[in-house]
């Protein structure tokens, strides 16, 4: 069974920065595609950035130019580097494995607040 747990949450002033750790056990990591969700209290949960098993990268426009979303097959985790934090990247942060025929998985998530 894949699990994966969030870690590197907390609470940081405007423009700072937090690095965000997904680490995944119980399968091939190299196999999926990696995700990283937000969700905001009353809000549906986004998708903020992923990376495919080759490597490829995509953002939300609201996170481009920001965050940085990488991945270590050596270690089996996937990362999400947040830079020039606002208050509006406050929300859950949630990692998802998509392994296509393998199934997909979600975390637990880990809590970014951004406030002064």
């Amino acid at each position: 069974q894949v699990q994966l747990v969030e870690s590197g949450g907390g609470q940081v002033g405007p423009g700072g920065s937090l690095r965000l750790s997904c680490a995944f056990s119980g399968a091939i990591f190299s196999l999926y595609d990696m995700h990283w969700y937000r969700q905001a209290p009353g809000k549906q949960r986004d998708l903020v950035a992923l990376i495919t098993r080759g490597g490829t990268t995509t953002y939300s426009d609201s996170v481009k130019g920001r965050f940085t979303i990488s991945r270590d097959n050596a270690k089996d985790t996937a990362y999400l580097q947040m830079n020039n934090l606002k208050p509006e990247d406050t929300a859950l942060y949630v990692c998802h494995a998509d392994g296509e025929t393998w199934g997909n998985f979600w975390g637990r998530g880990t809590q970014v607040t951004v406030s002064s």
